[in-house]
């Protein structure tokens, strides 16, 4: 059995489809019925007694500073390629993190920090079985062993949401495939998740964590921000 020893929260994002809330505030600081978005997220990981957690800030990152002030020992790390790269460049910048950790997007909501529990068996990431049609990215499972990745969605399959678990052996691989992706082939227009998913999915051996419909909430957009929060429906 693997235990996570920390997180890496991946914030440095320009947020461009929440606009004009992020031209003041980086996504993760935007309130959601009065909560920071990263604030849930932080707290499920205190309350799983993960404390060593680092995030990944770019877009306006001294904004971040106001996080101290709640949570004194977090880390963090800037990352001065967010607006030239996709986020790749931020699991770069972090890279030396990588190995018994959990990663973790910072414009999302959790709401059951019990799927933050910190023993896991193998590499894998959080995922909701789904029957009916989506666009988000849909993996292929077959006994507990992830086959193949959608990225255009379908129906009937499992919905992958942006929190996943690493061990120490899979963390090393992934450091070294990101240093070949970013720094050799120049590869920055992609997604981290790419690595495992669609760039050397032979070299690992994911599994999923399943979740329920609520666990983790992902907010796209201005209006589906406003669906979660009626305070901001005066900006549609």
């Amino acid at each position: 059995m693997n235990i996570v020893k920390r997180a890496i929260i991946m914030a440095a994002g320009m947020g461009n489809r929440m606009k004009p809330l992020t031209l003041v505030a980086p996504k993760p600081l935007v309130k959601v019925n009065g909560v920071r978005m990263i604030d849930t997220i932080i707290d499920a990981l205190q309350e799983n007694d993960i404390m060593e957690i680092y995030v990944v800030v770019g877009y306006l990152k001294e904004k971040f500073q106001i996080l101290r002030e709640k949570y004194p020992s977090i880390h963090l790390i800037d990352n001065p390629y967010y607006a030239q790269c996709n986020n790749i460049s931020s699991l770069y910048v972090a890279r030396e993190y990588l190995g018994d950790c959990v990663i973790l997007d910072g414009d999302q909501m959790i709401y059951r920090s019990e799927i933050l529990e910190r023993e896991f068996e193998k590499s894998s990431y959080c995922c909701m079985w789904t029957e009916k049609e989506t666009q988000e990215w849909l993996l292929e499972v077959q006994d507990d062993r992830v086959l193949g990745c959608s990225r255009t969605g379908g129906n009937r399959g499992w919905q992958l949401f942006s929190v996943s678990f690493w061990t120490e052996e899979d963390g090393e691989r992934l450091r070294n495939h990101l240093e070949r992706e970013f720094e050799e082939r120049m590869n920055r227009g992609i997604y981290w998740d790419d690595i495992a998913l669609f760039c050397y999915p032979s070299e690992y051996d994911l599994g999923i964590r399943k979740i329920q419909e609520g666990d983790i909430v992902e907010i796209d957009d201005l209006s589906e921000l406003a669906k979660m929060d009626q305070a901001y429906q005066q900006y549609l």
